[in-house]
């Protein structure tokens, strides 16, 4: 069997994307927003993807509300390989319906699942690695990318290496000893230092038989779900079987769920990739390119004496954004909403989302 016949991608594409608001919000959030070259990152997930799968042998798992907008953006993807759940259940139900709705297209396929929202600099050596978990899934194992983490990051989860898995690979691969979620700051540095962690990507890789037979030992729940969903998929029923079921699921990502408590898992530690999950105002310092000041200035016209350091984002390209004495700054035009804040805390405009909708004020969402 030639595992290239059998390859399956899929996107997450649901989420809301609050760590870039007030931008991110609702009703766009940051997988659709054309942040790097004029492009969405969703749309940049796909055009990297399709260097390895073919357009009909990728799925996107979204919401309904987000439907119309990812279709335009790629239309390419024929209109039965977006998956549309009722109401976001986490990374496990995305990773189970997926899975559950390949195997029924092919039992031999290999799925690999991504977030739609990360950036890779290196396609190449990307590819290079994923045609590695390609042979690895092939073996029975559920393989993850990790990423060499280069700062004691308290934001991501970490993966932990255990014995080298013997095969002729062109990269080390590892069992997976175990998943370490969000560390303190001290936890992160001592993992830094003992370079036997990874950062968590994501990034997952498995024979779609087998991650089935996992939720059924782990989630059985779901596993049932997902058994009367397939069950459903050639009576026309799929849609009132998903509305009626869906809400009962158990909130779970596919890392607490399964991976965590599961045999035979694996991961590639990578590097080199040039990856970041874009997760703040902050880390677009790491991904787009700054002027001779080290200022970050996109989608506004913006006049800046003295600043430095800074990002400045404009919702209107005719509106003037001025700075004087500026250092290490996020300023932020939405439109609606102004962000200020220094390039450190950036993070934290969480806390203003909390804020809003304990307020009620869900037009700012």
């Amino acid at each position: 069997m030639r595992i290239e016949d059998h390859l399956f991608a899929v996107i997450m594409a649901g989420g809301s994307g609050t760590r870039l608001w007030p931008v991110s919000r609702k009703d766009h959030p940051k997988h659709t927003l054309p942040l790097v070259s004029g492009q969405s990152l969703f749309q940049i997930t796909v055009e990297r993807l399709l260097k390895l799968f073919k357009h009909e042998k990728i799925l996107i798992v979204t919401t309904s509300d987000q439907f119309d907008t990812l279709h335009k953006q790629t239309p390419g993807i024929p209109i039965n390989n977006f998956l549309i759940e009722p109401n976001p259940r986490g990374t496990a139900s995305v990773a189970g319906l997926a899975a559950a709705v390949i195997n029924a297209r092919d039992p031999d396929a290999v799925m690999a699942l991504f977030p739609s929202d990360h950036h890779i600099s290196n396609t190449d050596l990307f590819i290079i690695y994923m045609k590695l978990a390609f042979r690895v899934a092939a073996m029975g194992f559920l393989v993850t990318l990790g990423i060499e983490p280069t700062y004691p990051a308290t934001g991501y989860g970490y993966i932990q290496k255990g014995n080298t898995i013997k095969g002729e690979f062109v990269f080390p691969v590892f069992e997976v000893e175990k998943f370490k979620e969000k560390p303190g700051t001290q936890q992160a540095e001592e993992m830094l230092k003992s370079q036997d962690y990874s950062w968590n990507s994501g990034i997952f890789i498995w024979q779609t038989s087998k991650i089935l037979e996992e939720f059924q030992i782990h989630m059985p729940l779901l596993s049932k779900t997902l058994g009367r969903i397939v069950g459903s998929m050639d009576t026309g029923a799929l849609e009132i079987i998903l509305q009626r079921e869906w809400e009962d699921l158990e909130i779970q990502t596919i890392d607490y769920g399964v991976m965590e408590s599961a045999q035979d898992v694996a991961v590639i530690p990578t590097s080199g990739l040039g990856w970041n999950d874009i997760g703040s105002w902050d880390s677009l310092f790491e991904v787009l390119e700054m002027d001779n000041e080290h200022n970050i200035i996109f989608n506004s016209e913006t006049i800046g004496v003295d600043t430095h350091d800074s990002l400045v984002y404009g919702a209107k390209k005719k509106r003037l954004v001025a700075t004087i004495g500026v250092e290490n700054l996020i300023i932020i035009d939405s439109g609606d909403i102004l962000l200020v804040c220094k390039r450190h805390q950036s993070q934290q405009v969480k806390e203003i989302v909390r804020i809003l909708k304990e307020k009620d004020q869900e037009n700012y969402l």
